[in-house]
């Protein structure tokens, strides 16, 4: 081995017709402790930014998919409406979506494809005919996340502003 020039940096050496270059000993091949921690505080402090934006989202998100269960639901019961000429009655007036009941001549379901779905936060929906804040119609609700009627986050198919 012929060596043809050395510094600090590298060495390089010629073999026949190649060149190698070798690194020197004193590079260094890994993180220093405070390298460490000052990545994980970068970390903490981007985490503590962001994850605050984003539980408002979930909350938001919950919401939208419950206007969107009762919208679907309003079209599931109004298509059995106009098949059956009525709305369905009773505390389980809900199953008549699924379910044909005995009443219904010309029940064309099920009007729910999946079943009847729970609210994003795991409660039933709430379904009364005839409605008392829509008298000619029904009314349909979700208690919204703390699961009581008659709250300001209760989401429904009627203006609950009046």
């Amino acid at each position: 081995m012929r060596t043809s020039k050395l510094n600090i940096e590298h060495r390089t050496t010629n073999i026949g017709h190649r060149t190698r270059v070798h690194r020197s000993r004193l590079s260094r091949a890994g993180f220093t402790l405070v390298e460490m921690l000052l990545v994980l505080v970068i970390l903490a402090v981007l985490a503590a930014i962001v994850i605050p934006k984003f539980s408002g989202r979930s909350q938001q998100a919950k919401e939208t998919a419950a206007k969107a269960d009762i919208s679907g639901m309003e079209m599931a019961l109004d298509s059995f409406e106009v098949d059956t000429g009525f709305y369905p009655q009773g505390s389980n007036g809900m199953t008549a979506l699924v379910d044909q009941p005995s009443n219904a001549q010309n029940w064309k379901g099920p009007y729910l494809k999946k079943g009847i779905p729970a609210d994003p936060w795991g409660n039933a929906y709430v379904y009364t005919y005839p409605g008392k804040n829509n008298p000619t119609g029904y009314d349909l609700m979700s208690m919204g996340p703390d699961g009581r009627s008659g709250t300001e986050d209760d989401i429904t198919n009627w203006d609950a502003r009046k």
